[in-house]
């Protein structure tokens, strides 16, 4: 079993802005729908569900947009508005949690997705690891991802 330490610590590129997660994470994935792609500039993005009492940053501070996904959902983005990285998605549909981008951790070492989403979006040449779950779109719940994070890091931190 990985270990997993609390509190967490992160931050923006510039390092105007930091922040402080106190709660455990409830699992990290790697996502390849081509918006993730885009804000990512890279060939997936990664999110890090924390429950929203568990960060700690001055949100007031962060610049924002809202998202519209393609399936019609609403996501507010926060970024730094000095170096542009985002730092959180917070999606509408779930209030309670807060999508950390884990690349802004200070010490990502630990950082392992515990599955894939939107796998028919994936760059035709990516090859998702075995041994983690799949999922050719968003998958219904987020029960399996949350029970291989809790199997992989433990119930207690």
């Amino acid at each position: 079993m990985t270990s997993l330490y609390l509190p967490m610590t992160g931050g923006c590129q510039c390092g105007q802005h930091r922040y402080v997660i106190s709660m455990r994470p409830l699992t990290i994935y790697a996502c390849h729908c081509t918006d993730c792609q885009t804000h990512a500039g890279s060939v997936l993005g990664m999110s890090m569900p924390v429950p929203r009492e568990g960060v700690e940053t001055n949100f007031e501070g962060l610049g924002t947009w809202d998202k519209t996904a393609a399936n019609g959902r609403v996501v507010k983005i926060s970024f730094c508005k000095n170096c542009g990285i985002r730092l959180f998605h917070e999606p509408s549909r779930n209030p309670k949690i807060i999508n950390v981008k884990p690349g802004t951790l200070d010490d990502t070492s630990w950082v392992e997705p515990m599955g894939h989403l939107w796998l028919d979006s994936a760059q035709p040449w990516f090859q998702a690891p075995a041994g983690v779950l799949h999922y050719s779109g968003q998958p219904a719940t987020f029960d399996e991802l949350f029970r291989r994070f809790d199997e992989t890091f433990g119930m207690d931190v």
